[in-house]
């Protein structure tokens, strides 16, 4: 079992609201039961539960600095329609992106702005979080939203990919500590908006044409099959 806590330390600990709800209502914890504790941020500690009822007790072990490997792996999503994006971020998570910067393509058929906006980012980071517990992940991405291409563009970083089913390449460039992934909506990149990203290196992933909610996950995974050990 596995949840997330701030300020993690040795020592006692008392764990209340969704987090107890989860380990006394989902899992069904007792006591003498082992949990794995993550912070979040990069750090993790074994703990054991010595009392559970209106609250969990534990004892929290040494806590360790769990390093993310390198590269950071940012996404640029656009907006997909209904539970697919939910779907998408999730396995984004699971194969291991660090970032994920939502933003509106031309073509995209959802559209948000303002509270609207705040309220879906929200719960695209709740998703991410859940989906970090659930894969062991020490480290939860940020999740943002920003209003235009060019704001996606601006917070790029390292080798910077387009994913575009017109493209012959199916290689990943060399990347370093850092690489950027972006792809489109389920129309596609509109024409202005593959001129804007002229220099990303534009990449295909195979013969067929994947779903928006598809291809960027199938990026990520690539990404970390190459350079995870």
């Amino acid at each position: 079992m596995r949840i997330f806590v701030s300020d993690l330390a040795a020592g006692e600990l008392v764990v209340t609201g969704d987090e107890h709800h989860y380990l006394a209502r989902v899992r069904r914890a007792r006591v003498g039961d082992a949990v794995e504790l993550v912070d979040g941020a990069g750090k993790r500690a074994r703990a054991q539960i010595v009392a559970i009822g209106e609250d969990t007790r534990l004892s929290v072990g040494a806590v360790e600095d769990i390093p993310d490997l390198p590269p950071r792996v940012r996404v640029l999503l656009p907006l997909i329609k209904g539970d697919r994006m939910d779907t998408c971020i999730e396995k984004l998570v699971e194969v291991g992106a660090d970032e994920i910067v939502v933003w509106p393509a031309a073509r995209a058929v959802v559209k948000l702005d303002g509270a609207r906006r705040a309220s879906r980012v929200e719960h695209y980071q709740a998703i991410a979080r859940a989906a970090a517990r659930q894969s062991g992940r020490a480290t939860t991405p940020i999740v943002s939203a920003v209003d235009s291409l060019a704001a996606a563009i601006a917070t790029a970083r390292g080798a910077r990919i387009v994913l575009d089913p017109t493209a012959e390449r199916a290689a990943f460039p060399p990347h370093g500590d850092d690489v950027t992934i972006i792809s489109g909506p389920e129309g596609g990149l509109a024409p202005d908006e593959l001129e804007a990203l002229a220099d990303f290196t534009r990449i295909g992933l195979g013969p067929r044409v994947l779903r928006a909610e598809t291809a960027p996950v199938i990026a990520v995974a690539l990404v970390r099959a190459s350079t995870d050990t």
